[in-house]
């Protein structure tokens, strides 16, 4: 993992995850990067409530927008 990111404090400024202590926090293509190969979504495309759940997959983000 790079130890910084050229867009470290703009991206905070718009990242919406609150799993604390998250190493790919404001690190945007690692966090999407990461949540692709598990099958989800990162925290940015929910709502705040389900963001909360920390249920990322595809079908929550599916069930949040019906």
């Amino acid at each position: 993992m790079p130890a910084d990111c050229p867009r470290l404090k703009e991206n905070a400024k718009l990242c919406t995850c609150t799993y604390s202590g998250c190493e790919k926090h404001a690190r945007c293509c690692e966090c999407l990067h990461y949540h692709r190969r598990k099958g989800g979504l990162p925290a940015c495309f929910f709502t705040p409530e389900a963001e909360r759940t920390y249920d990322r997959s595809v079908e929550k983000f599916i069930a949040g927008r019906k």
